[in-house]
């Protein structure tokens, strides 16, 4: 799957995400956590081992999407795809989250989180998923419903005190 966007002469190529970008996955996850989640840590190669590692470990639950510009990742999103309990109606269940969605600040309203979060939708619908979920920032929750995400009056969550 693979979907063009142009903007200001800028050729944006939106993916499906494989083991050989999982450093790049790696360097964004990187700079969304320093650069706007506050992180100070020095152990940025650490991390990006362990990343690196992590994203091929679990690419069979946890399924990258990218945004290219010039060879390089801008932008990622993620679906992690997960069993649910059969039904005797519906013996193979499964649902969806999507997860660390990030575009480099520069690339912003261009329209590559749309486009990753198509690709990511469009995936769900291939896999038959029964439903996505996105735990989103304030900034964001007006893309996800342009998307068709909705608030339900029945999802709660939990966190540990």
């Amino acid at each position: 799957m693979s979907n063009d966007i142009h903007r200001r002469q800028v050729r944006v190529d939106v993916r499906a995400g494989t083991a050989a970008d999982a450093v790049a996955l790696a360097e964004l996850r990187w700079r969304r956590l320093t650069e706007e989640g506050g992180y100070t840590g020095d152990d940025h190669d650490d991390f990006v081992a362990l990343f690196a590692a992590w994203v091929v470990e679990h690419l069979p639950t946890h399924l990258p999407f990218v945004a290219e510009v010039d060879g390089h990742v801008v932008g990622m999103a993620w679906l992690m795809v997960s069993d649910r309990v059969p039904a005797p109606t519906l013996r193979h269940r499964r649902t969806g989250d999507v997860q660390a969605v990030y575009v480099v600040p520069d690339l912003r309203d261009s329209g590559v989180g749309a486009a990753l979060l198509a690709l990511v939708l469009a995936e769900a619908r291939e896999r038959a998923l029964e439903h996505v979920t996105v735990h989103s920032s304030e900034r964001a929750v007006p893309l996800y419903q342009r998307m068709g995400f909705q608030s339900g009056r029945t999802w709660l969550s939990w966190q540990p005190e």
